[in-house]
């Protein structure tokens, strides 16, 4: 004859078990988030950090970063001016469309405006050759847009007679996806203006 006694005992069997086992994988649980607490702290102190100026701990990673947009950004100042300002009869086209990749309107504005005052229209017809001498760019990379300024040194050899000027440029810069070959750094120039343009006496 069978009894309900039975089937309590099979119950609460069953109950102990299921406690047993949820008790078991709450420990297998804390133990494993311990563990992995424990590995981050030891990978965050080993890792090497510097002091930045004002104080703050900086990872070195992040320093990288910077350094690596630094000597990006430079480079892109560098080609652009070289492509705007370093121009001839021969190569004034080719090296403006280059530029105008690395600018936004603003570049496109000033080229538009220098195409209309007949800049180009000049070299072309005295066969002048602006030669790019020096680009110096001191550029802020701690927040985007980055804002920079550059002094170009260029010649203008009018045959018997050759002017050095000193040009100084101002704008921002901003990431962008990169394009290659036309935009290999991925940074755009934007609110271009040219600042000064004073003449430099020479010896030649």
């Amino acid at each position: 004859m069978k009894t309900p006694y039975k089937n309590i005992y099979t119950i609460l069997k069953l109950n102990r078990f299921i406690v047993l086992t949820v008790i078991i994988g709450a420990v297998l649980t804390s133990i494993v988030s311990v563990l992995l607490v424990v590995k981050l702290h030891k990978e965050v102190v080993n890792n090497a950090f510097v002091v930045n100026t004002d104080g703050s701990v900086i990872p070195i990673k992040l320093v990288s970063q910077q350094e690596n947009l630094a000597v990006e950004a430079l480079a892109h100042l560098e080609l652009f001016h070289t492509y705007f300002y370093h121009i001839d009869a021969s190569n004034y086209e080719k090296n403006l469309e280059k530029a105008l990749w690395l600018g936004n309107s603003s570049v496109d504005n000033l080229y538009r405006q220098k195409k209309a005052d007949g800049v180009y229209n000049r070299i072309l017809q005295y066969s002048l050759v602006q030669r790019v001498i020096s680009i110096d760019s001191k550029i802020d990379i701690q927040k985007e847009p980055y804002g920079f300024e550059t002094k170009t040194v260029f010649e203008i050899n009018r045959g018997a007679v050759i002017d050095r000027y000193e040009l100084t440029t101002t704008g921002n810069l901003i990431h962008v996806d990169r394009n290659f070959p036309k935009n290999t750094h991925g940074l755009l120039i934007t609110n271009f203006f040219e600042n000064t343009l004073k003449k430099i006496d020479y010896e030649n």
